[in-house]
């Protein structure tokens, strides 16, 4: 991380330097932004995690707030149910926990037809 000082006579000297307090703080500044703008989560056992980062192999946790998961949850967006997950973690890669996808389903909001419904079928009949 570099940080510019200013010399009395004009002179500008690049650094990179900062007192850990600083590091410190700015990092945490850091996750509560990434916390503040994360809508997806993960659900393990009545506990939501939020997730810092998804692709379309998996997704990624903050280290020090999970566990090791492994198996069955589920990602919500907000209160949106969105995909129930077989998930296995992978690696670890600073300060994140990274898992992958084995399963990777979307909720559907109905019931999934076992037959073909013709678009111009009739909804209902009327008669006798």
């Amino acid at each position: 991380m570099w940080s510019i000082l200013r010399g009395s006579r004009g002179i500008t000297v690049m650094t990179d330097y900062l007192p850990k307090e600083v590091r410190d703080g700015l990092e945490l500044a850091r996750k509560a932004e990434l916390y503040k703008n994360a809508r997806l989560r993960v659900l393990v056992d009545d506990t939501l995690y939020p997730i810092r980062r998804m692709w379309e192999g998996g997704f990624s946790l903050d280290v020090e707030d999970v566990p090791h998961l492994r198996g069955l949850v589920d990602i919500y967006d907000g209160s949106r149910h969105m995909y129930q997950c077989l998930i296995v973690a992978s690696s670890e890669d600073t300060g994140e926990m990274i898992f992958e996808f084995k399963r990777h389903t979307a909720v559907q909001d109905k019931v999934p037809l076992d037959f073909y419904r013709d678009e111009n079928a009739p909804i209902a009949l009327i008669g006798r």
